[in-house]
């Protein structure tokens, strides 16, 4: 599977991150700017809490923002990168619940982070469906284009984890 960067056809956003709910933001690292060019996506110290999913060096955070940098590839997930997005979707809904703000983040802030974020929302009482809904209504619809993450959200990430590490006992 390809990446989003990789995919001519999928537009850059237009902007570098959006609010999914209050405090929660997904974003990437490149967004089309005013003039329609694309520019660099930068964190300074706008977020309490960045997770990252793609990390490219120089666009943040500051020093004393806590981040999290959990890298895997836009496309088929092992059930050890599944278990990191589980984890970073769990850190995500603590930082909510203490009223901290949080960027989820990778590439074009459409697929990586719609998972976590997603992840995040069923976590808070979402149906899968609602919650890819409203990420695509709040961040762009094209976020979670990657329909393997759709399917994964729809069978529940645990689910999914089991069954991925059963493929991988299998195949030894």
């Amino acid at each position: 599977m390809r990446t989003s960067r990789m995919q001519p056809d999928v537009p850059a956003p237009d902007r570098p991150w959006s609010e999914i709910v209050p405090g929660l933001w997904m974003g990437g690292h490149e967004f089309a700017g005013r003039s329609g060019e694309r520019e660099f996506a930068v964190v300074h110290d706008e977020f309490d809490l960045v997770l990252t999913l793609l990390r490219l060096p120089g666009h943040g955070p500051d020093d004393g923002v806590e981040h999290h940098v959990w890298p895997i590839p836009d496309g088929p997930l092992d059930g050890t990168q599944l278990a990191g997005v589980m984890r970073l979707a769990r850190t995500a809904s603590e930082a909510l619940r203490e009223g901290r703000s949080v960027l989820v983040r990778c590439y074009h802030g459409y697929n990586r982070s719609g998972l976590v974020v997603a992840q995040s929302l069923i976590r808070e009482g979402h149906s899968p469906d609602d919650a890819i809904r409203l990420i695509r209504s709040r961040r762009s619809p094209w976020a979670l284009h990657n329909e393997l993450f759709v399917d994964y959200l729809r069978t529940g990430l645990a689910t999914a984890r089991l069954l991925e590490e059963l493929a991988e006992e299998d195949a030894e």
